[in-house]
């Protein structure tokens, strides 16, 4: 299969996603319509939909010379229907620098004190959470190479976490880094 039929797969899917948002959304209008909450409506037995439906994509070109699609959100594929979680994925670059890493995220909507960010043991994946009252982030983020988490800082500004990473491990394991 070529990359040309790829993208087409990927856009027929992209298209499928939408078309049932929609059908969603005009659900959860004829709800607010007839002021009803989705537990009302479920007979209190199901959970509560997200507030938010996040998703969006980037493409890039790899090293290959191939289109790398990476989609980013809370809707996700599950057979022909998409699935729609509370945790949204956020838009996740990696920047690998000579002496460290660079991880940029957007996550608007949540306070500073509510982020969460750990170093995995082996010091190769970043976790990254948050939730406030709003919004639910969720984020493992392998790196390019094993990182020191004790020489690490994190920034958050305008709704962008920016967190630098030290390479080489000195031997902590799992450490946690504050948010600036």
């Amino acid at each position: 299969m070529s990359w040309f039929e790829d993208i087409d797969n990927w856009f027929k899917r992209i298209q499928k996603y939408f078309e049932e948002l929609e059908r969603e959304m005009e659900e959860e209008i004829d709800r607010m319509m007839r002021g009803v909450t989705p537990e009302e409506e479920e007979g209190g037995k199901g959970r509560a939909k997200p507030r938010y439906y996040y998703y969006g994509f980037e493409i890039s070109i790899g090293p290959d010379g191939k289109p790398r699609i990476k989609e980013f959100g809370n809707v996700r594929p599950k057979g022909e229907r998409p699935i729609i979680e509370e945790d949204i994925e956020p838009l996740t670059d990696v920047i690998e620098e000579e002496d460290s890493v660079k991880v940029i995220m957007d996550m608007p909507g949540v306070d500073k004190d509510k982020i969460n960010i750990r170093v995995s043991e082996d010091g190769k994946k970043l976790i990254i959470s948050a939730r406030d009252t709003d919004r639910r982030y969720y984020k493992e983020v392998d790196l390019p190479t094993e990182v020191d988490p004790s020489q690490s800082k994190a920034t958050y500004r305008n709704g962008v976490l920016t967190v630098e990473l030290k390479k080489k491990s000195t031997g902590k394991k799992g450490f946690e880094i504050k948010v600036e």
